[in-house]
């Protein structure tokens, strides 16, 4: 139903579907995220990557993804125990705020961020005008955050989910998982 100064009408209407999907990483529960039902893979790796709980592509000695139950097995070169301060299963919220995470592992291996990139501002309205170009589910549902990785020539890598962080980690473990390098470039969201 749709509600309008007009009155009440009856309506079809597309909405952004909610899905649930719990990493497991080296046979340990981690965590339950809420998002998009698309590219489940990119997210994972993404979010690990981003917690801080994998470097890289290479420390990956195997994946599988389970979409009937919503789980995601990751197994690492490491293989060992998580600390003790990482290791509770968390539920992050698709909202703003994003619920809960597990800021104390991606500190301890954060890097400073040194880049010589420059955007002028033409090329910035260029990308802002190209990513809304791409924003179909948010254009349809209004109800998703987009976020894509750029260069000033354009969009390398783009995705749309229910969080605006589970978007930025689909981009990270997109670049990670196709070898796609993130230096000297821009992230939008």
């Amino acid at each position: 139903m749709r509600i309008s100064e007009e009155g009440e009408n009856d309506t079809e209407d597309v909405v952004a579907r909610e899905f649930s999907l719990t990493i497991i990483l080296n046979n340990q529960e981690l965590v339950t995220l809420l998002c998009s039902p698309t590219d489940l893979k990119y997210l994972a790796i993404g979010f690990l990557a981003s917690e801080g709980l994998l470097r890289g592509k290479d420390e990956i000695k195997k994946m599988v993804l389970d979409t009937k139950r919503g789980v995601v097995r990751v197994e690492t070169e490491e293989g060992g125990e998580l600390a003790r301060d990482v290791l509770f299963k968390r539920l992050i919220t698709s909202g703003c705020g994003r619920g809960a995470s597990f800021y104390r592992a991606a500190d301890a291996t954060g890097q400073k961020v040194e880049s010589q990139a420059k955007v002028s501002a033409p090329e910035v309205f260029a990308l802002v005008k190209e990513f809304a170009q791409h924003s179909q589910v948010f254009k349809a549902t209004g109800g998703v955050h987009s976020a894509a990785l750029c260069h000033t020539k354009g969009i390398l890598v783009f995705s749309e989910d229910i969080g605006r962080h589970n978007a930025i980690d689909k981009i990270f473990g997109e670049c990670m998982l196709r070898d796609i390098p993130t230096d000297d470039h821009n992230a939008h969201n």
